[in-house]
């Protein structure tokens, strides 16, 4: 019996065993980085073993896609080398005139590459603000392919109910005969906290960069899916267009995925406490949180996340304006002002001015990304350090904006 057959072992299991067999040669406990690009064949065309050349398969992909398949409770997954070329692989995977249905508040590379990528070889997306699952039906159009869903969504951690929107894809196929694939990211929870394709998603999406490497020294995209149809889609365009990661990249993901349940569950138990202090500082004008009962779709989280888990990642809202948000960004010691999210290390930064900067204010505004807008990724450091922290530099933004 080999791990891959045992999907009952729990997560945790999966995550350190799953795509890691012992070296038969050398008894060698973790995999061996295969640089190789070519691979010996014994005569035209038959392949000393499964390989032939690396943009097409590898031995340390195949193995990081066996674990990240088994962990999202899929039959397939498909490694990339970034976020953004996973979105921009399922994105060219539809016919040309082909209409996407995205949250408006969504990653800022997301929506450029749907407004200045898609659009110029035929396809175009509407972005629906409030609550996705409330407002899908009014926006499905005869041409649409594919909705595009993030929960919680970047960087105000709003919440969609993913299986609420599944159905109404489902019954919309019902009464037209049209197909649309329902598309989740899943990178700011991890496998760990959501299986997206549990609760009606057609394909999740990551960027690996963030929680599944989680140590910040690897760029790097994935998706999984349960339909071989669009997996054989997938694969083929990844080998035609040839947005690989590099072997030693997938090698080092994999070792980082082993310890993606402790480092999530430490990262979202510190959140809710950084999350419960915010609430009470008067400096803070709004708290963005899953976790916090006072969440408008909390409801959601409790039946859609692992244990009602939050996750890392906070978003706030500061007093004293863009200022006071630089101010803060600026004074913290234990958190980084840098962009990305989801490594062992804290992480602070200003969405309007960094990551959500290339959207127009109008429209930035519109779905809460303020001026004052503050995210925070939480790492895997003590959690009254981390609260320190936060609580000494909105004390000197405060006294600096007076």
């Amino acid at each position: 019996m080999t791990i891959e057959s045992t999907p009952k072992l729990g997560f945790g299991t999966r995550a350190i065993h799953v795509g890691a067999p012992i070296d038969p040669s050398t008894g060698a406990v973790i995999e061996a980085v295969s640089l190789s690009t070519t691979f010996a064949q014994s005569e035209p065309a038959k392949p000393l073993g499964i390989y032939e050349y690396s943009r097409s398969s590898n031995p340390n992909r195949d193995n990081f896609e066996q674990a990240v398949a088994s962990l999202e409770n899929a039959k397939h997954a498909i490694a990339l080398g970034s976020g953004s070329a996973t979105t921009a692989l399922v994105i060219q995977s539809l016919p040309i005139n082909s209409h996407i249905i995205s949250g408006g508040d969504v990653y800022g590379g997301t929506y450029r590459y749907f407004t200045k990528v898609a659009n110029t070889h035929g396809v175009n997306a509407t972005f629906v603000g409030g609550n996705l699952a409330d407002e899908l039906q009014s926006n499905i159009q005869p041409n649409t392919k594919l909705v595009w869903l993030e929960t919680p969504s970047n960087p105000t951690l709003s919440i969609t109910d993913i299986a609420k929107v599944a159905q109404i894809l489902k019954d919309n196929e019902a009464k037209t005969g049209n197909k649309i694939l329902l598309v989740v990211d899943n990178t700011f929870l991890s496998p760990y906290i959501s299986n997206p394709l549990t609760l009606g998603a057609d394909v999740v999406v990551h960027s690996v960069t963030k929680y599944i490497n989680g140590h910040s020294d690897v760029v790097m995209g994935v998706l999984a899916t349960n339909d071989s149809e669009l997996h054989e889609q997938f694969r083929f365009l990844q080998n035609a267009i040839g947005s690989i990661p590099s072997p030693f990249d997938s090698w080092l993901a994999h070792r980082g995925l082993k310890t993606l349940h402790l480092r999530v569950r430490q990262a979202a138990t510190s959140a809710q406490k950084i999350a419960e202090f915010l609430v009470q500082h008067p400096s803070v004008v709004k708290v963005n949180y899953p976790g916090l009962k006072s969440h408008l779709h909390h409801d959601v989280v409790v039946r859609q996340h692992r244990d009602g888990l939050g996750g890392g990642m906070i978003s706030f809202r500061i007093a004293g304006g863009a200022k006071g948000a630089a101010l803060f960004t600026s004074a913290t010691k234990l958190f980084t002002l840098a962009e990305s999210l989801g490594g062992i290390e804290s992480l602070v930064e200003v969405p309007a001015v960094m990551t959500h900067g290339g959207i127009p204010k109008a429209e930035r505004e519109a779905n809460g990304v303020y001026d004052d807008l503050v995210r925070v990724s939480v790492g895997i450091e003590d959690t009254e350090d981390l609260i320190n922290d936060i609580e000494q530099a909105l004390q000197k933004a405060t006294a600096a904006a007076v």
